[in-house]
């Protein structure tokens, strides 16, 4: 029940947060005649400035399509047939295409964002932004409902069901008892200093570097906006690295023949992530439905923290379709079985790709078992073809 002077309002799913899988659900939702309400703490300036990945798996392009934002993204992605692998001073290619059958799309999550944005935005009271206090009551119920302030008025929303799109640091995984979760973590010793600038692209496909001095990775954002990392310790500070000991230190870890057509800039931004592989089991509690960076963290090196969040959203969108048309909850009560056998999989080649990468230590035994693994994923068309398979993503069941 309400308590005094709160508003009081109906939809059939409640959304928090505005980040791209909770827009994304939203409006495939409401492609199929389902009403729902996306909560956001943040502005939507703010939530579209976000620096994020930019690279989509085939099925995650095929989804936006579906929800029917994606004119602009397939006029202004970039079609990636494969990627560099560079090492011992040399690079080795991996065809995607070829060895998998599928590419991947590059486009900017940001861009993605402000399709998503305009697309919600259209239909008032979709979204509600820059929201606080949001809390969930009786989420272990047939009648959760959610509670939050919006233009200094205090609201209480019901529905019949909660989507948890908010992150790692939301308010959802928290509303789900301790008890009633199981949580698996690794944290790496190092983090990733990424660099956004105008410049054209080293590659006209993702190079990444394993090298003695660390991890380095060229990617771009369109044809003349470029996103470089280079591995760093995790105690350092943006504002000890200076673009020109950025630049530098790229190019000293990238072989002669790409170091050479290395086009340096002043940045747009700089920051330091962390990398942190992270899984929350089960990723549902009553009428609560994980989603993204609420359930799961997967280190960026290949690729997948949005692309796992996409997936989520395609089977949780199917299940609350199939609940709504035909009255069946049988999709939505097999949801974190369904979306944790992909989560996992991803978190597994997330972490090798990591580890086949990165420099953990000046153990010179460790670096020569990482050349010899590096040297037999180039020599190998089973070892590259596996690369090839999980990069891509993995077909859904």
């Amino acid at each position: 029940m309400s308590t005094s002077g709160e508003s009081v309002l109906r939809t059939q799913v409640a959304i928090v947060g505005a980040g791209p899988s909770g827009l994304l659900l939203s409006q495939l939702l409401a492609s199929q005649g389902v009403d729902s309400i996306v909560l956001e703490k943040e502005s939507p300036e703010h939530v579209q400035g976000r620096i994020r990945a930019g690279l989509l798996e085939w099925t995650t392009v095929e989804l936006v399509q579906e929800a029917g934002i994606g004119a602009r993204m397939m006029r202004e992605g970039l079609v990636h047939n494969g990627f560099d692998v560079a090492f011992a001073d040399s690079g080795h290619r991996i065809d995607l295409k070829g060895l998998s059958g599928r590419s991947v799309l590059v486009y900017g999550q940001n861009e993605l964002q402000k399709d998503l944005i305009e697309a919600r935005s259209a239909v008032p009271g979709a979204v509600l932004w820059q929201v606080g206090d949001v809390a969930l009551h009786g989420i272990d119920t047939r009648a959760p409902r959610l509670t939050y302030v919006h233009e200094r008025h205090r609201y209480e929303l019901n529905c019949d069901f909660v989507a948890g799109c908010d992150g790692f640091h939301g308010v959802c995984r928290a509303a789900i008892p301790r008890e009633k979760l199981t949580q698996y973590e690794r944290v790496y010793p190092f983090g990733w200093l990424g660099l956004l600038a105008d410049v054209p692209p080293l590659h006209h496909e993702l190079l990444y570097a394993y090298h003695g001095r660390g991890f380095a990775l060229c990617s771009m954002r369109s044809r003349g906006r470029s996103r470089y990392y280079v591995q760093c310790p995790l105690e350092d500070k943006v504002d000890e690295w200076p673009d020109g000991r950025f630049w530098e230190e790229l190019e000293a870890r990238l072989p002669e023949r790409y170091a050479r057509q290395l086009v340096s800039g002043p940045s747009l931004e700089k920051s330091i992530v962390p990398l942190r592989s992270f899984v929350t089991e089960p990723m549902q509690f009553g009428r609560l439905h994980l989603v993204g960076d609420a359930a799961h963290i997967v280190p960026p090196t290949g690729a997948k923290g949005l692309n796992l969040a996409a997936a989520d959203v395609r089977v949780l969108a199917r299940g609350l379709v199939e609940f709504y048309r035909a009255g069946s909850p049988t999709l939505l009560e097999e949801y974190s079985a369904r979306a944790l056998k992909r989560v996992w999989k991803a978190t597994r080649f997330s972490w090798w790709f990591t580890t086949l990468l990165h420099r953990f230590s000046a153990d010179p035994f460790a670096e020569r078992l990482q050349l010899a693994e590096l040297e037999y994923l180039a020599g190998s068309a089973a070892a590259a073809r596996s690369l090839a398979e999980n990069y891509v993503g993995l077909s859904f069941d």
